[in-house]
């Protein structure tokens, strides 16, 4: 099946800058895809070039299977959301929707049955009278969402649409997103540095670095099995093992990795498991965050892991309490299998 996008070997120099740095990439028709990264990382640029805004140093971009690198936006069959909605403030909202349409001369009966049917996905049917300035922060994005999806591209790009929101709202907007995905069936090329925001709306994503690729694979590989210590660090929180604390833990000089989710906090007295590695120290830190706690543990000789243990009673609040916790004594056990082997 030829893929709705490919990179293949792309580089994007400005002066001695190499802002992406041969991205070679793959996505799939009618998946939702993340480019995840820090500010910096090529991401936002990949995303330009393929929208036509920005031409690779070197390399060529694809759309299905058809060589666009050098034509300009309007022959791309994308559509672009940005994370400042760009919508028209002396337009309605129907305006603003139709707006691409109308640049096309589609027949006015058309362009009105359209941008209902465009309204109605984003749950937004009674609203075509209003200005952007009449409604909230999720309301505008919809507004963009549904504006982008009525000229029918065969990939929409996202460029961290969900930035602007508060966190609830944001929250919302993802799983609102992913359904209208699923709905309508194209391909979402969704930017973002939100780590959480990827992990929960793609189907797969690609954390850069640096302008280059560090890793590829779905939410749960990333996050389970990061083959670097780049991709360990910033997707999720680790605990990484290098030098002497990576021999006396693993045997190993490391570097490793291991989520703190992954380590049992028991009595120091209690022993481990018959197949469990453990070691002792005690806790500094003790910080209550709700659904869990997060300990900060000094290991005897040296170092420290974080660990994170679920609230399942409600005396887990009172257990968290720093006066409390602080110095006990603990073990940590953890299985091997769950320290991950990284590169650097």
């Amino acid at each position: 099946m030829t893929a709705a996008v490919r990179f293949v070997d792309v580089s994007r120099w400005f002066g001695e800058v190499r802002a992406v740095d041969g991205v070679s990439l793959e996505i799939a028709d009618g998946e939702f895809f993340a480019m995840l990264g820090p500010s910096g990382s090529g991401k936002t640029t990949c995303l330009r070039m393929l929208a036509g805004f920005e031409r690779p140093t070197a390399g060529r971009v694809e759309l299905h299977g058809r060589d666009v690198t050098d034509l300009p936006p309007y022959e791309r069959d994308v559509n672009t959301v940005f994370q400042d909605y760009a919508l028209f403030p002396h337009l309605s909202v129907a305006e603003n929707v139709a707006y691409g349409l109308t640049i096309k001369k589609v027949a006015k009966p058309e362009v009105r049955r359209r941008v209902a049917e465009a309204l109605d996905l984003v749950c937004l049917p009674d609203y075509g009278a209003r200005k952007p300035a009449q409604l909230s922060g999720g309301q505008r994005q919809r507004v963009a969402l549904a504006r982008a999806l009525i000229n029918r591209p065969r990939v929409l790009l996202l460029d961290e649409p969900l930035g602007a929101l508060d966190l609830k709202l944001r929250q919302q907007m993802q799983t609102e997103l992913k359904a209208i995905q699923r709905q309508v069936g194209i391909t979402f090329l969704f930017v973002t540095h939100d780590q959480e925001e990827a992990l929960a709306m793609s189907d797969r994503l690609a954390v850069f670095n640096q302008g280059r690729v560090e890793q590829v694979g779905t939410p749960a590989e990333v996050y389970e099995r990061p083959r670097t210590v780049f991709v360990a660090g910033f997707v999720g929180t680790t605990n990484l093992l290098i030098g002497d604390l990576a021999e006396r833990l693993t045997s190993t000089p490391g570097p490793a990795a291991i989520r703190p989710e992954r380590i049992r906090l028991l009595h120091c007295d209690t022993v481990a498991g018959a197949t469990e590695a453990s070691t002792v120290g005690s806790i500094r830190e003790a910080v209550y965050l709700g659904m869990h706690t997060r300990y900060t543990v000094d290991l005897d000789g040296g170092g420290e892991l974080v660990v994170v243990a679920q609230n399942l009673d409600a005396d887990a609040a009172e257990a968290a309490n720093i006066a409390c916790a602080q110095g006990r004594r603990v073990r940590l056990a953890w299985e091997p299998s769950a320290v991950r082997a990284l590169v650097e």
